[in-house]
C-alpha cells in the first residue's frame, strides 16, 4: 500500500512539473516596443520572447536573470535569427534587459530604452493584474515639465522634471504642497515618469477623488558619481545643498507652492530612500512627510528629538526584507509616531515595487486635518 501511495505522489509531481512548464502560446508584442516591432513578446504566463537578427553571430543572450547566470541563451535560425524564450516567467511589471552579441552588450533594436544601471537599457513590461491603476485613461491629465535650474555649489544648470496636476493651469490662484521624489541608483530623473508612471498614478488617483493633489518634483540624486558596490563613497552633502538650497528655492519661485516644512515631503526608491533617510534626518526642518520605497528604515533612535514627521512611510516588495519594514513601522507606532507600512506582493527590488508604493503612499500625503 505505501508503495502504491509513493508511486501516486511521485506521479503526481512529475505531472505538474511537466504541466508547470507548459507554456501557453499566447504570445503578443510587449507594450514597450520599438513602433512596429514584433519582438521581444510576452504571454499570459509572464513569459518573455525574444527574437534578433545577428546573420554573422554566433551567440546571442538576454540578461533578464532567468535561465542561469549566462542569461537567456538564444538559438540561431537559418534565417539568421536568434530566438529564445525565458526560462521560467517573470515577475509582474517593468524589466531592464540587454543582449550579448559574441561577448559585446547592446540594446535591443526592437525594445524602447530606459535610462538605467547608468547605461540606456532595453525595457520590457509585463502585464500586472493590477495594472489599471498606472494605466492610460481617458481622465484629465497633469503635465511633466522640464525645467533647469541654477547650481552654483555644482558650477552648472541642472535638470529636473515637475509634474502638475491637471487642475494647475485652470485655478490659477491655487496653490499646491510638493513631493520630492527621488529615483534609484544607476537611474536619473526621467526613471519615476517613464518607468514609474509616477504621472499617470497622479492622474487617476486624482480622477477617483482619492487624494489632494500636490505638485511633483524628480531631479537627478547624484552629484559625485558612484560606481556599483562602492555606495560607502557616496557623501550626501553636495546633493543636499543642491536640493535644498538651490532646488527648493527656484521650485517655490517658480511655482505655485505652499511653502514650509508642513507642505513639503521627500520620498525615494532603493538609493533614492537612501537619500531621503540622510536628508529628512539632517534637516527635519524642511520635511514633513518622510517615504523610503525599499530605501531602507528608521528606528525610534532616528527621530526622537528632532521635529516629529507628520508621517513615515516604509516600503518594499515581498521578495525583498519586508520583515525589517514592518517591525520598523510597528516599532515607531509604538514610540507614537504617524509610520505605515507596505509590501508589495510578489514582487521584488523593482519598478512595480515602486509604482505600488507610490500609489499606497500618495493618499496619505498632505492630509486635511
Amino acid at each position: 500500500m505505501k508503495k502504491i501511495i509513493l508511486l501516486a505522489i511521485c506521479c503526481y509531481c512529475l505531472c505538474s512539473t511537466v504541466q508547470a512548464q507548459t507554456i501557453v502560446e499566447d504570445f503578443k508584442p510587449s507594450t514597450l516596443n520599438q513602433p512596429g516591432q514584433l519582438y521581444p513578446q510576452v504571454n499570459s504566463q509572464g513569459y518573455a520572447r525574444f527574437k534578433i537578427f545577428a546573420p554573422k553571430a554566433d551567440s546571442v543572450k538576454v540578461s533578464l536573470g532567468l535561465g542561469g547566470s549566462g542569461g537567456t541563451v538564444l538559438t540561431k535560425g537559418d534565417d539568421g535569427f536568434f530566438t529564445g524564450t525565458t526560462g521560467g516567467p517573470m515577475d509582474e511589471g517593468f524589466h531592464y534587459y540587454n543582449i550579448t552579441v559574441d561577448g559585446g552588450k547592446f540594446n535591443d533594436p526592437g525594445a524602447l530604452n530606459f535610462y538605467g544601471s547608468v547605461r540606456w537599457e532595453s525595457g520590457i513590461e509585463i502585464p500586472a493584474h493590477d495594472q489599471d491603476f498606472y494605466a492610460l485613461k481617458d481622465v484629465p491629465h497633469g503635465n511633466v515639465s522640464q525645467i533647469l535650474f541654477p547650481s552654483k555649489s555644482t558650477n552648472t544648470s541642472r535638470r529636473a522634471f515637475v509634474y502638475t496636476p491637471p487642475d494647475y493651469h485652470k485655478n490659477t490662484t491655487k496653490k499646491y504642497p510638493v513631493l520630492y521624489l527621488q529615483h534609484g541608483w544607476g537611474e536619473d530623473e526621467t526613471a519615476w515618469s517613464n518607468q514609474g508612471h509616477a504621472n499617470l498614478i497622479m492622474d487617476n488617483l486624482i480622477a477617483e477623488g482619492k487624494i489632494n493633489p500636490f505638485i511633483i518634483v524628480m531631479t537627478y540624486g547624484m552629484t559625485n558619481e558612484v560606481k556599483w558596490g562602492k555606495i560607502n563613497e557616496f557623501k550626501i552633502e553636495p546633493f543636499q545643498t543642491v536640493l535644498v538650497d538651490e532646488l527648493i528655492p527656484y521650485i517655490e519661485s517658480h511655482f505655485r507652492t505652499l511653502t514650509g516644512q508642513p507642505n513639503r515631503a521627500m520620498a525615494g526608491l532603493s538609493m533614492g530612500g537612501f537619500e531621503t533617510r540622510l536628508i529628512t534626518l539632517a534637516k527635519p526642518e524642511v520635511f514633513s512627510h518622510y517615504a523610503l520605497l525599499s530605501g531602507g528604515v528608521y528606528s525610534v533612535e532616528d527621530i526622537k528629538g528632532k521635529a516629529t514627521p507628520k508621517l513615515i512611510f516604509l516600503s518594499s516588495g515581498s521578495k525583498e526584507n519586508p520583515d525589517r519594514v514592518k517591525q520598523a513601522a510597528n516599532d515607531l507606532k509604538a514610540a507614537g509616531f504617524n509610520a505605515v507600512s507596505y509590501v508589495s506582493d510578489k514582487t521584488a527590488h523593482e519598478f512595480l515595487t515602486w509604482r505600488r508604493s507610490l500609489k499606497e503612499l500618495a493618499p496619505l500625503l498632505f492630509r486635511s486635518k
